[in-house]
């Protein structure tokens, strides 16, 4: 789609996370891969987006999973030292998310590269 509709996308699943059924079933529709391309790929805008929604997606546990399997949390450090500043808080709080009461993703953030510059912030 075109930058417009990737945006928009993003914002109505970002306000479907207000729920957990929504949160499995946007899960279960394979939401998270695209927004990992959105974190390598996609205008400073979009990946500011990207880390906002799966950051909302990360607070069940099961989503931190898929998150971290979908293969964001790279972009996600990457994103605290390349991104904006606001892009720089949403990849901050979405890194925190991924890690609240999981030790797999705890272990990857910090083998990522995460500690200095979330440090730094």
């Amino acid at each position: 789609g075109t930058i417009t509709a990737k945006r928009n996308a993003m914002v109505a699943l970002a306000n479907l996370a207000s729920t957990d059924d929504n949160h499995v079933a946007i899960a279960k529709a394979g939401a998270f891969p695209p927004l990992v391309e959105l974190l390598t790929t996609g205008t400073a805008e979009q990946k500011q987006d990207a880390a906002g929604v799966l950051g909302s997606f990360a607070v069940n546990s099961d989503n931190q999973v898929a998150i971290a399997k979908a293969g964001a949390i790279p972009p996600l450090v990457e994103l605290l030292t390349t991104g904006t500043t606001v892009a720089k808080g949403l990849a901050a709080a979405a890194l925190w998310s991924l890690a609240a009461g999981n030790a797999d993703n705890k272990v990857v953030i910090a083998k990522t590269g995460a500690i200095p510059p979330l440090v730094e912030l």
